[in-house]
């Protein structure tokens, strides 16, 4: 079975992932999915990932990525996706766009990919998680012939990466990043006068990964070049100097003011300011301040650099006026125009505003020389205040510059962290210079400051540095920038900032010598570090190193990084394809800290749950390499303690990341080895003993502790372990952190496949301990199984014996410090520890006994033999469900066996009724049954939506990717094993699940053996795996709409299982059991032979019978000659009739009280057993979507027949209460019934055979006792034509047990006082046959879809309709059109038996043809409902319109006012009648519609324009507001969910009419649809429930007192689906079940 790894991306529209991380590995797959924003949208996608391995990675060069999709829909992009296959490491773009082009994009981001390392000949991979890198400054190891001695001490500490510093020439201050000459090997490496090359140092490398198994980086210095530089001053535009950059010269002149203070300060000359040379006091630093700020600083007038002068304006705006010449232009303002050259008194105004704005009348001037004064006078006040405005922002900088320049004063000459100079002198003067000067151009401040100009300038250059805070996207030495001149710089002296430009063409020659210098480098080393990364120009690194992987494809890229927040350091990650950032243990200033960094740094909790192959990308932080201590810091002996090296070291070892050290800190140096000044040498390895100097072996400092630990790293990492001959490696991939107390920490590594762990603890000292030899009390440690071995124990101990000297050739640690170990002992041996394992053997104690500062000790752990058992048991179980589950042998489980015991075996036999007991259920259906389950309440999260597994698994899905491991349901699960339990004993107690149950019960057993802590991840394994196979089992018992549909369609068709099941305080009425097969299911326990299985029992009775007579063959032939022939062929037919009778009564009796069909629940939770189930309406709007869509036809045809069986004067139940119970109290439910009847014969094949099944009539007449299943049965026609000739007739009752007995808001008060009145209980309903209209209802009652009924006394609405409806109903109109058309086509072609029905009409009785009430309706119902766009002669009432091109909502409404208001109930009636309606009028009403009522779920039950819209639904309030007192507002502007179904459909319907007329609109109109759907797929794939809302509040809000889950929401919004599936030209995504060749189409 395939394995490879695939990764998910969801795109959204507008979404830029930039600053999102995202790491992948070769060999992987990343798929991009649409998200719901973009599943409307044609989205091209392009990537520069290369298509093939051997194709070569340009930037610039993307690819379009092709879609595919896994489904067969034709119709919707839910499951479109592109997929890309990593094949080479770096970092890569990927963009998109919507609206068909290459380059508008409108989404993108970046993905990274590790590269591969190899070592040996072999080329064995190495991860970058089993990495340990030590940092080497190159210059401290001597000449190249001595090089191997030195390096060797890395690899023999268990090193497997070594940093080299730059091996190239360094400048004056030999700092090792200090580089003069990039492409020139360092001379001071050559051997004895023999010249080094690069090629010698390629030679060495080779050498290191062939024999050594170690990996090499270096350093690229992008950012500076040294001071000295040859290559510089020949090409000095790769630097910024004075000439290109002349914005830096006022910042220069500072420097040099700074500068000559310092050497007058040196030299005494301020002492009679109180500024001696020696620097010893705040006061002095305080004094240089003030005589910087009052006499040095104002006396170099640097204003004139950034002001103009007043009296030359003013000679040449006099001058201008003179000349009297036109002005082009209208200028609005005048402001002061730096001089690019920035020189003094240079900048200008434009002269001409100055003329245009200044040069006017005015008033009050009596002469032209007074009018030229006046303006003269003007403009010198304009002029001296745009000076002033330039002269303070100047001194805010030279402000600042002074702060900035006291406070390195301060930390050079007082902080006891800094370097704590003495005396000012030339060498240590007060700050070091921020700009490079030829010595020849060093003098007087007047000198200096004459080489800003000419020739010279381009000589002077900017030094580089960092800049704390500061915006790493910008350059600090570009105009615009003030980083210099405010001294903000923490400046390098010994380099020169390098001046790259935006692109090549902007500086050739430095661009081609650091790409030379790239790919070189490249070309030796595995591995490069970016220096100074942040402050490098990020498009110069980008070029640098996609040439440099050009080279070497699989480099792997470190940084140092300090953009001062996450997100952009991922931008720079993505842009350059940083593999790993440098992280530093140094940073924490206690060990709760520490073990945060460990903790944060990588792997996945312990216990961590199973992700699957195919998973969600998930953002990650940046991988870390971890150094205990970098080169950049000083000695953890000097800041912190000696006694901290080795626990601090120990628990970085346990980051589940890359980690690193410092030569040096292994032999505990006590001092930096600084990159700058330390030019002595490393000593060289000895394999002896006692080593003199120069070498040292594994007994200096802690360099044996550090072998183990590095060692122990490397296997943790998956780095050199393998599982016997098992290709996959051991991966200690899951991390625990515990902080014992303030100085002890434990950091647990566990493998989940092995289950093996490594526990290591560790006694830090972050500072210097009192007494190091003491210990103290530390809690005793429960470890998590049976510890194997002690891999090693270690203390650190001081003696007086030695002391430590400097040496002055041989950089040396200290030794007076030395370690007393043991390694790979068993716990009894130990001399730190004792061991005891619990009772139950799934744990050990430890208590640290001696554990002094400075103790390290680490565990090997593994699980108790019989909790090895039990996973593997549980691995043999999951393997049943295709998993590729290991045993710890690493060989592969698989169970492809399909007996009985088998999961899939199992669920072959589950029916979609048992799936509906399997997978859901809510509380009140589970507690129905009375077997003694409800829903399960998880402590401290609340009840699970479902008692079946999806409700568990929805809880699941939540927490699985986040590895939320604190959850509610996570702890409930390692508390105990009540979950697993209920899950297994819910299932036994069913039939049809019993097996599906003992499964589970079995497995569960083993689960209980587990310990606890990883209960979670393998429960969930368990109920994922089994829930992803009962939803594929339940797909695949549906139709192929489903079975082939997208995930949206089966999203939706599992309301199919949701809400369709058998509850047993709300069975549907009794089945008739003269029914023709195929029979209904029956109740669990009964026992009824099927149709085809009682032809055999009543055949083999026969047969006995046969053989009876037979042996008394003597007996039957004495009565025989008694009788006639005639009267033996009587007699042995009425025995035989006998007998068949009883066997038939019996089988019939038992069919008649244990029909278990299944029944549609409107809504969960509120309608979902008992009475509140069974909703006439709700059922059969739901019927065709969740039933006839999904193939369950005989699910469909019981429920039509069971409500037909129902029926009462002519209507189907509204509440159907077991039938015996029911409520006629609406005129709808009949209609939709029709509408499924007819969806039902069309659908299904050979559908119109229900016309004939057999009806059990419970009411046979009107006033009828109830009567039992067979006591009258009428064949399916015959209750139709009753329906509809009731309602020709007119139908008249009051409603039974009126009153609080069925209602307790509804009176009869209406009745008793208005005694000729309709009353709420009186039901009339009948046919305008004027018009042909249905009509019925009464103002007092309500008798359509919104039924909200008024319940607040103190609002006074109670027992008051909120939406009566009477009259006719707008979409019962359209019903009723269609059930005639439809029944006037069967009855002409002989499948019903009527041809209309008999009307009586102004006392005349007559026969109505089906297809002559059609007509009628036809003709009247646009004049009736169509409210004109425009005011026409004629029309009703037009007064009460308020919205102009729609349809009424009724007609003849007793509330008058009612019918034209703007509801959403006329798309039903364009659905299934659409040719009552104009076209034409039909797509301006949906516009209308469109615009006004539809929201991002549903639709506006009322136009806001309304006086009665109330947008929210609250039944809790009780207020003296009738419109929303107890929730009267119900259907008054709450947008409910089914209706936006029909009005799609009509918007579909009717595009498909108006296509000829007006093309284009098919094509706007399906993707209206697809756009309005996406919130849709959001809602089904998000919400607890998975499922639809009854309704929402305004603009989509979710509601909490409606239904978060109702069918006829589901149903709806799946016809949709169906509709645009069987659209021909809606195709947009060209069908294909292969994952291969699928395409997006343009729409």
């Amino acid at each position: 079975m395939a394995t490879c790894q695939v990764r998910f991306l969801t795109l959204n529209k507008g979404e830029n992932l930039e600053r999102t991380l995202y790491r992948l590995e070769k060999g992987w797959h990343l798929r991009f999915v649409l998200g719901p924003s973009l599943h409307a949208s044609t989205v091209r996608l392009f990537c520069n990932h290369p298509r093939e391995q051997d194709e070569p990675f340009e930037r610039t060069t993307y690819y379009e990525l092709q879609w595919k999709s896994s489904s067969g829909s034709k119709s919707d992009s839910h499951d479109v996706y592109s997929e890309i296959p990593i094949v080479l490491a770096g970092s890569f773009n990927y963009y998109f766009t919507v609206d068909n082009s290459r380059s508008n994009v409108n989404g993108q981001g970046y993905f990274l990919v590790d590269p591969t390392l190899s070592v040996g000949t072999g080329d064995e991979q190495l991860t970058l998680d089993c990495l340990q890198c030590q940092s080497v400054l190159a210059k401290c190891l001597g000449p190249f012939h001595e090089w191997e001695g030195r390096l060797y001490v890395a690899k023999a500490t268990g090193y497997n990466l070594i940093h080299l510093t730059p091996i190239q020439a360094l400048g004056t201050s030999n700092s090792s990043y200090s580089i003069k000459d990039q492409l020139q090997f360092n001379p001071i490496f050559n051997n004895h006068g023999a010249g080094c090359t690069f090629e010698d140092v390629d030679r060495l490398i080779q050498k290191m990964n062939r024999e050594w198994h170690v990996l090499c980086m270096t350093d690229l210095v992008y950012n500076h070049s040294a001071d000295n530089s040859p290559w510089l001053e020949e090409h000095p535009e790769c630097g910024f100097n004075l000439e290109n950059s002349p914005h830096l010269k006022t910042a220069y002149l500072l420097d040099r003011i700074f500068a000559n203070f310092s050497r007058e300060v040196a030299d005494g000359k301020w002492k009679h300011r109180g500024i001696p040379p020696e620097i010893a006091t705040e006061e002095t630093v305080k004094k240089i301040g003030e005589v910087l700020r009052t006499h040095v600083l104002p006396d170099q007038k640097m204003h004139e650099f950034y002001t103009v002068s007043v009296d030359d304006i003013i000679k040449r705006f006099k001058h201008g006026i003179e000349e009297n010449r036109p002005i082009p232009g209208n200028p609005s303002s005048v402001s002061i125009i730096q001089d690019p050259t920035f020189q003094r008194n240079a900048c200008r105004v434009d002269m001409d505003a100055v003329l245009k704005l200044y040069n006017t009348d005015r008033p009050g001037a009596t002469s032209r020389s007074q009018r030229i004064q006046v303006c003269c006078d003007m403009l010198r006040r304009d002029l001296e205040t745009m000076n002033s405005e330039k002269t303070n922002a100047l001194l805010d900088h030279l402000n600042e510059a002074v702060t900035n320049f006291l406070a390195n004063i301060r930390w050079r000459f007082l902080d006891p962290k800094g370097p704590k100079h003495k005396i000012v002198t030339k060498k240590d003067p007060l700050m070091h210079d921020y700009f490079i000067v030829p010595e020849k151009f060093l003098g007087s401040l007047a000198i200096e400051e004459g080489y800003m100009y000419g020739d010279s300038a381009k000589f002077i250059f900017a030094c580089n540095g960092w800049v704390m805070h500061d915006d790493p996207l910008k350059n600090f030495a570009e105009p615009g920038s003030n980083v210099y001149l405010r001294r903000e710089l923490v400046g390098w002296g010994d380099s020169a900032k390098l001046r790259y430009g935006k692109k090549p063409e902007d500086c050739p020659y430095l661009w081609q010598r650091m790409k030379d210098y790239t790919e070189m480098t490249a070309r030796m080393f595995h591995s490069v570090r970016l220096d100074n990364c942040h402050s490098t120009p990020i498009h110069v690194a980008e070029y640098m190193l996609d040439a440099a992987r050009k080279i070497r494809p699989d480099l792997y890229v470190v940084a140092e990084l300090f953009t001062g927040g996450e997100h952009l350091d991922n931008l720079f990650i993505n842009r350059l394809g940083i593999n790993s950032l440098i992280r530093e243990a140094m940073s924490p200033e206690t060990s709760r800290k520490l073990g945060a960094l460990i903790h944060r740094y990588g792997g996945q909790p312990v216990g961590a749950f199973v992700q699957p192959r195919i998973q969600p990308l998930m953002p990650t932080m940046a991988h870390a390499l971890f150094f205990d201590q970098t080169h950049d810091n000083p000695s953890p002996i000097k800041t912190l303690s000696a006694f901290t090296m080795l626990p601090n070291a120990a628990l970085v070892s346990m980051a589940c990341c890359a980690t690193g050290s410092n030569r040096g800190y292994d032999q505990m140096v006590p001092h930096h080895i600084h990159v700058v000044t330390e030019d002595r040498k490393y000593p060289s390895w000895a394999d002896w003993d006692f080593p003199d100097r120069p070498y040292i072996n594994q007994t200096f400092g802690i360099t044996r502790a550090k072998t183990l630990i590095n060692n122990l790293h490397f296997m943790l990492g998956a780095g050199g372990v393998k599982t016997g001959s098992a290709s996959d490696r051991r991966n200690f991939s899951q991390v625990y952190v515990d902080q014992i107390d303030e100085d002890t920490v434990s950091v647990t590594r566990h493998n989940p496949v092995t289950h093996e762990s490594i526990v290591l603890v560790a006694r830090t000292a972050f500072n210097e301990p009192e007494d190091p030899e003491k210990t103290a009390h530390v809690r005793p440690i429960t470890l998590e199984g049976v510890v194997e071995t002690i891999l090693f124990e270690i203390q650190t101990f001081h003696t007086d014996a030695y002391e430590y000297v400097k040496d002055a050739d041989f950089i040396n640690g200290l030794p007076d410090y030395y370690l007393k170990l043991q390694e790979n002992i068993p716990p009894s041996l130990s001399k730190m520890c004792t061991t005891k394992v619990q009772p139950d053997g799934m744990a050990t104690v430890v208590n640290l006994q001696t554990f002094t500062p400075g103790s390290v000790i680490a565990f090997k752990i593994a699980l108790p033999s019989k909790a090895q058992k039990a996973i593997l048991e549980i691995r043999r179980g999951l393997g049943q469900f295709g998993y590729l589950m290991r045993s710890y042998s690493g060989r592969t489980m698989f169970d492809e066996t399909f007996d009985t015991s088998n999961f899939r075996a199992i669920v072959s036999d589950l029916s979609l009724a048992d799936l509906n007991i399997a997978l859901f259920r809510n509380r009140s259906e589970e507690e129905a049954d009375g077997k003694g389950f409800g829903v399960y309440n998880i402590p401290g999260f609340g009840d699970m939506t479902f008692c079946g597994l999806r409700g568990v698994s929805t809880v699941l899905s939540n927490v699985r990717p986040r590895n939320d491991l604190g959850h509610p349901l996570c702890n409930n699960l390692r508390d105990g094993d009540w979950l697993p339990a209920y899950i297994a004993k819910r299932l036994q107690v069913h039939e049809g699940t019993i097996h599906l149950g003992n499964w589970f019960e079995n497995l569960f057993k083993h689960l209980s053996q587990v310990p606890r802590y990883l209960i979670p991840s393998y429960f969930d394994a368990i109920i994922t795996g089994a829930y992803v196979i009962l939803r594929s089992h339940a797909y695949s018992l549906m139709s192929d709409f489903v079975a082939d549909g997208s995930t949206f369609v089966q999203a939706l068709a599992m309301g199919s299982v949701m809400f369709c099941g058998y509850v047993k305080d709300a069975e549907l009425p009794q089945l008739s059991p003269n029914l023709a097969p195929p029979k209904p299911p029956l109740k669990e326990g009964s026992k009824i032979a099927t149709p085809e299985k009682s032809g055999k029992v009543t055949a083999q009775k026969k047969g006995g019978e046969n053989s009876v007579q037979q042996k008394g063959q003597k007996k039957v032939s004495e009565e025989n000659q008694a009788c006639s022939t005639q009267q033996k062929e009587q007699k042995k037919e009425l025995e035989e009739k006998q007998t068949c009778s009883v066997e038939e009564k019996e089988q019939k009796k038992v069919f008649e009280e244990n029909q278990a069909c299944l029944s549609i629940a409107a809504g969960f939770p509120h309608f979902s057993s008992s009475y509140m189930r069974n909703w006439g309406r709700d059922t059969f709007i739901a019927l065709r979507g969740l039933l006839l869509l999904t193939g369950r036809y005989n699910e469909a045809r019981y429920v039509i027949l069971a409500y037909a069986g129902a029926m009462r004067h002519g209507l189907i139940p509204n509440l159907l209460n077991k039938g015996i119970g029911a409520r006629y109290n609406c005129r709808d439910a009949v209609w939709f019934w029709l509408q499924s009847i007819q969806d039902y014969c069309n659908m299904v094949p050979e559908g119109l055979a229900i016309l004939k099944d057999t009806v059990a009539r419970i009411y046979p007449t009107d006033d009828a006792e109830p009567q039992g299943p067979g006591e009258h049965d009428q064949p399916l026609v015959e209750v139709v034509q009753e329906a509809l000739q009731k309602h020709a007739a007119g139908i008249k009752f009051r409603e039974r047990r009126a009153g609080a007995a069925i209602d307790e808001h509804m009176t009869d008060k209406g009745h008793s006082r208005h005694k000729h009145s309709p009353d709420r209980f009186d039901m009339e309903v009948g046919v305008k046959w004027d018009l042909g209209f249905v009509y019925g209802g009464n103002e007092h009652n309500c008798g359509t879809w919104m039924d909200k009924m008024g319940s607040s006394n103190l609002a006074g609405n109670s027992g008051k309709p909120a939406t009566p409806r009477d009259g006719s109903a707008v979409e019962l109109i359209g019903l009723s059109a269609s059930s005639m058309l439809w029944l006037d086509g069967l009855h002409k072609a002989g499948h019903y038996p009527y041809s209309g029905v008999t009307s009586y009409f102004n006392g005349n009785e007559e026969q109505v043809s089906f297809l002559d009430w059609y007509n009628l309706i036809k003709k009247n119902f646009e004049f009736c409902f169509w409210v004109n766009t425009e005011p026409v002669e004629g029309e009703q009432a037009p007064e009460l319109i308020a919205k102009r091109g729609i349809y009424k909502d009724t007609y003849f409404a007793t509330q008058f006012w009612t019918n034209t208001q703007l509801r959403p109930n006329f798309p039903i009636a364009m659905v299934v009648a659409p040719d009552l309606f104009n076209p034409d009028h039909a797509w301006t009403a949906l516009g209308m519609a469109q615009k006004i009522l539809l929201g991002p779920l549903g639709m506006k039950t009322l136009d806001p324009d309304d006086w009665s819209y109330v947008p929210y639904y609250d039944n809790r309030i009780e207020c003296a507001d009738a419109k929303i007192a107890k929730g009267f507002s119900y259907h008054q502007g709450p947008e409910w969910v089914w209706p936006i179904g029909y009005f799609l459909r009509a918007k579909l319907l009717f595009a498909k009419k108006l296509e000829s007329s007006r093309p284009g609109i098919l094509k706007e109109t399906v993707l209206f649809i697809r756009t309005t759907l996406t919130r849709h797929y959001e809602e089904v794939m998000n919400s607890s429930w998975r499922s639809l809302p009854e309704l929402t509040n305004h603009n989509g809000e979710p509601n909490m007192f409606g239904c978060p889950a109702q069918a006829w929401s589901v149903s709806c919004v799946l016809d949709v689906l169906y509709d645009l599936e069987n659209l021909d030209n809606s195709v947009t995504i060209t069908p294909s079940k292969s994952t291969e060749n699928l395409v997006v189409a343009p729409l």
